[in-house]
């Protein structure tokens, strides 16, 4: 196994695993049953990357190597076991951006290796970064992150650009990936912690009364 794949397996079965407690969690706080936080786990961990090898044309990576979906389903076990009460309020909040920061990489770092132009590569990290997440809120009935002020999709875009702008010039892999997680977790930390958001539009509505 190279560096690339041994880093992108890493990475992605990280990102697979806080992802899934981050459904579990969603499942938890509507006091659904042990079959649905595994579902939640899984939908939530799979998702995005599930998305992502469609778009691209790459096997699903779940289906050849169901360690994937058994990594959710253990971080869902987790969470009914220990139980939500253990974790504090903005638990899930905190695990989705290290998640996101993850998987924004993890999307761009496959699409990269398996020859996709660089601009739909941040894209790919984007959608891998996002998608589990929105599917989670769906399901949920929660507020959709997208639909959120607070910075959600421009730290997973800065993290992904990271890594693929300094992939092209010449940054190996693995700090490639570093500085692209930190970016990303450092922005949505920041949205978090403080609030930032981007200026809403400002300009007249239509007004058809």
């Amino acid at each position: 196994m190279d560096r690339l794949t041994a880093t992108l397996a890493v990475l992605d079965y990280a990102a697979v695993a806080v992802f899934g407690a981050t459904g579990a969690l969603a499942a938890a706080r509507r006091k659904h049953d042990i079959v649905t936080f595994g579902f939640f786990a899984a939908i939530t961990g799979v998702g995005g990357g599930t998305l992502r090898d469609l778009l691209i044309g790459a096997p699903v990576f779940w289906v050849g190597k169901p360690g994937y979906v058994i990594v959710c389903l253990g971080a869902a076990a987790a969470v009914w076991i220990v139980g939500p009460r253990r974790f504090r309020g903005h638990t899930l909040t905190w695990l989705d951006a290290i998640g996101m920061a993850a998987y924004a990489v993890v999307g761009a770092l496959k699409a990269t290796s398996l020859g996709v132009p660089p601009f739909s590569a941040v894209v790919m990290g984007v959608l891998t970064a996002t998608f589990g997440g929105v599917i989670r809120d769906v399901l949920a009935h929660e507020p959709s992150v997208l639909l959120q002020r607070e910075l959600y999709v421009t730290p997973a875009l800065v993290g992904a650009a990271t890594f693929v702008i300094l992939g092209l010039v010449g940054t190996p892999t693995t700090p490639a990936g570093i500085a692209g997680f930190v970016a990303a977790l450092s922005l949505r930390s920041g949205a978090i912690l403080w609030k930032w958001s981007l200026p809403g539009f400002g300009g007249p509505l239509d007004d058809d009364g």
